[in-house]
């Protein structure tokens, strides 16, 4: 056959991924045998937890615990194919997550390396949970380069980090560590939920595993709870034979709306982005505002590093406020568009307070050493237009 007229192969990017999933990337997508009239244009919901099973086998076999149905299967794709990775799958919650790789990944006896910032939720669970399984952790400042290295031990099998960190937005340079954990034989797990696909995609700077609480920027909506892991199909098998023991595979309901929210990840993140990045600007003009954090100011502590690595700033900033807490507690009281909840990444703006959420377990001057003071504010820049958010903040300052 002549294929000089045939043309090149394109690369689908992200939005197109993100919308048909795997179906843009096989050969026959083009010739109707994948749309056959009257086939239903969106993922239909399978809402069932029991599927007939062949006779004499247990080839086949799909239950909704084993994260094999098939809403389960339709995002885990997606997914994977917006992280570059070999395989994905999705979990109840985020911290289901976190919790069944690290199972996956460690034994008793079995040392891991941690970056001293990350989520209070995963904090405990490497503090009071892995221990009593034999695990022992150290945490390390992950600015200092050479702490990562006299940190390992004979016994280390991972290094864990979070980038962008919640809630202080600090960016991290994943290559030395990549090179660090290459050279030495351990894994690299990187929580990048701050991120999403769009921003950033770990594996592509020498990352193993990636963890997103789904939550997040992957729904966008505030309406799912759910988890997602992505790496080596070897890996993800293990993390999803964790997943199975400890009941952590979502509905399918919840795979359901997961995949709906992902078909717009691109337009939602890159509108969150530009909304960020002037309500920031903004902010930095206030004398109400002792601090802004955003990675695309260049008065961010990480702009550079930030700069070189990840593909937009997101939608992730936080202030502090003169006046401390008293001042904070009027700002969130007087908010009209801007909504005080604790989450974060969905297409409305919300504002959290970490002093009452992420770290309420801390003491003040404990907060602030972890650059959380009182006064200390997470925005969550939604898709509303941004002069209305200006002008809510605003309002609120005066």
């Amino acid at each position: 056959m002549d294929t000089s007229s045939a043309p090149a192969a394109v690369t689908p990017g992200f939005s197109t991924v993100a919308v048909h999933g795997a179906r843009v990337l096989r050969d026959d997508a083009s010739d109707g045998a994948e749309r056959p009239a009257g086939r239903p244009v969106v993922t239909p919901l399978v809402q069932s937890v029991n599927f007939t099973q062949p006779f004499g086998t247990e080839d086949g076999l799909r239950y909704t615990r084993y994260g094999n149905v098939p809403n389960a299967e339709s995002v885990q794709t997606r997914l994977a194919l917006l992280e570059g990775a070999e395989a994905a799958l999705v979990c109840a919650s985020g911290m289901g997550a976190t919790a069944c790789t690290m199972l996956a990944l460690l034994r008793p006896g079995d040392h891991l390396l941690s970056s001293a910032w990350i989520y209070g939720g995963t904090h405990k669970l490497f503090t009071q949970e892995l221990p009593a399984f034999g695990v022992e952790v150290t945490f390390v400042d992950p600015t200092k380069q050479r702490d990562w290295r006299r940190s390992v031990r004979k016994t280390t099998r991972a290094v864990f980090v979070e980038s962008p960190v919640n809630p202080t937005t600090r960016v991290l340079d994943l290559r030395p560590l990549a090179r660090m954990s290459s050279e030495l034989g351990l894994a690299l797990v990187v929580d990048s939920t701050f991120a999403s696909p769009i921003n950033f995609r770990p594996l592509e700077h020498g990352a193993d595993v990636v963890i997103h609480s789904a939550t997040k920027y992957l729904n966008g909506h505030h309406d799912v709870l759910g988890g997602a892991v992505a790496g080596a199909a070897s890996v993800i098998e293990e993390v999803r034979q964790k997943m199975i023991v400890w009941g952590q595979a979502p509905d399918p309901f919840a795979c359901w709306l997961l995949e709906r929210g992902m078909k717009t990840l691109d337009v939602r993140v890159r509108r969150q982005s530009e909304n960020a990045q002037r309500l920031a600007e903004w902010c930095e003009s206030r004398g109400e505002i002792a601090r802004v954090l955003y990675p695309g100011l260049p008065s961010h502590p990480d702009h550079d590093v930030a700069r070189d690595t990840l593909d937009g700033f997101g939608g992730m900033m936080a202030i502090e406020l003169e006046g401390g807490g008293e001042a904070a507690e009027r700002f969130v009281k007087r908010l009209r568009v801007i909504t005080h909840a604790p989450s974060l990444g969905g297409v409305d703006s919300l504002v959290s307070e970490p002093r009452y959420t992420s770290h309420a377990h801390l003491t003040v001057a404990e907060r602030a050493k972890a650059g959380v003071p009182d006064g200390f504010l997470r925005i969550s820049v939604g898709i509303e237009n941004v002069e209305d958010l200006i002008a809510d903040v605003e309002q609120a300052l005066a």
